[in-house]
Parts: C-alpha cells; structure tokens; sequence
C-alpha cells in the first residue's frame, strides 16, 4: 500500500504544482480513511507543494459523531493534514449541526464558488465513492451534498477497519459530496490499496456500470487514475495488471 499511496501523493503533486503555476489558488479535496494515510503522509513531506495556494475541502463525515472521536474525519484531516502543512483555507463539514440541510446547502455552494479542479478519493469495500453507498448513490442526483444512510457493509467497514468497537457504534448517517459533485472534478486521483479491496476493484474495471457498485461510474470520467498494490490489483487478469503499480 506504500506504493498507492506514494504513487497517489506523487501524482497529486504534479496537479497541485502546474495548477499553482497558473492560478493564484488550487482547490482539492481530501479522502479520509485508512487507504489514505500512505497518500496524506507522503504528500505532506513533499516540499514542492506550495501549501498556501491549496484550498481544501472533505468528502463527507459523519452525523452527531463529536468531533475528537478518534474516527471523525475533521479530526482526521487535522491530525493527518492541516496540523503539518501551512495549508491556505480547510473548510470541515460539520455533521454536528443540528441543520443538516441548511449545512448541506451552504458547504455545496461553497464548493461550487471555489471549484475544486482535484479530488483524491478511495474505493469502499461495497464499491462506495465518499458515503455513498449501492442503495443511496444516484448517479443524477439533483442534491450536490446530502445526509446519507449507511448500509451495515459500509459500517462493518468502518468496524474493522479499527476506527470503533463494534459496527453498532458506527453512526447509521453521514453527509456526503454525491457522486455527481465528485464526477464533476476535473481529475480524480484514487488510491485503493489491500486485499479487501481487490474484489471491488475488479467490479469496478468489470461490472455493468450501475449504482449497485457506484465507484463503476469512474469509467465515465475522462481524467480518473486509479492506483493499485499487488494485493488490490490481485483478482485483475494479467492484462489488466498494467493498471496496478
């Protein structure tokens, strides 16, 4: 997973660094998660990056989980991100709010005025982009932003991945950018290490594109990159391997 990661950050770098050139802000937005530790640590070492030309945003948190939990993804973002790099502006979703609507509309309007041009994002082990799941994704969603249900596979997820105790623990909602906010950043930079992510990897590449495994519709972005480890990579056929790093 050393190599996704390094692969995603080192690709990230590249985007932020020529952007920078042209603009006088670069706006991405960040993936929480473990598959994202390796990208988050290797790109805040890289002293290339002009940190305070970044604007950043997340894709989604969860709902009425405090915000020191050890899985709330400000929290997350603060250890892992902004505490180690002089970033520009992070504005958090704040899944504590007692207006989630009103919190929705106001942070989609946000991303709309600064336009993110790079989202770094992962695969969920039920195929899910941010939080939405197969049974909430909508590939036409009217809604930018949205208070979403998660399914019992995406909570277990979250269990064993450390973050709680038990999946019970694991909030039942958290909003989310949807999927046609996400589709509407110019690039997508992915990395999906592990082998418990290898069966949705080849769905992903395989499968119809459907919302049963909403991270299929990245076959229709004409700028996604996904980045694999061995272990990830390994239900792909050997024509498939070029894909892998």
């Amino acid at each position: 997973s050393k190599s996704s990661g390094h692969a995603a950050a080192e690709s990230a770098s590249r985007t932020i660094c020529a952007l920078s050139k042209v603009q006088d802000f670069v706006s991405v937005i960040f993936a929480t998660g473990a598959s994202q530790l390796d990208t988050l640590n290797s790109l805040v070492k890289r002293e290339e990056i002009p940190w305070e030309k970044i604007i950043g945003f997340h894709l989604d948190e969860y709902v009425n989980l405090d915000e020191n939990h050890p899985a709330s993804f400000r929290r997350y973002l603060r250890q892992n991100l902004t505490s180690r790099v002089p970033i520009h502006k992070f504005f958090e979703i704040d899944g504590n709010t007692p207006d989630l609507e009103g919190s929705c509309q106001a942070y989609a309007k946000k991303l709309r005025e600064v336009n993110p041009q790079l989202c770094l994002l992962g695969i969920g082990e039920n195929g899910h982009l941010a939080f939405n799941d197969p049974g909430v994704a909508d590939f036409h969603d009217p809604l930018d932003m949205k208070a979403a249900v998660l399914d019992t596979a995406c909570r277990k997820q979250q269990a064993a991945e450390g973050w709680f105790r038990t999946w019970e623990e694991v909030p039942d909602r958290a909003l989310t950018l949807t999927i046609p906010t996400i589709m509407r950043v110019p690039e997508l930079i992915l990395s999906v290490p592990g082998g418990r992510k290898a069966q949705f990897v080849r769905r992903t590449l395989h499968e119809a594109i459907s919302e049963e495994c909403p991270a299929t519709i990245l076959r229709t972005h004409p700028n996604a990159t996904l980045l694999l480890d061995s272990e990830s990579a390994a239900q792909l056929n050997l024509d498939d391997k070029v894909l892998s790093v």
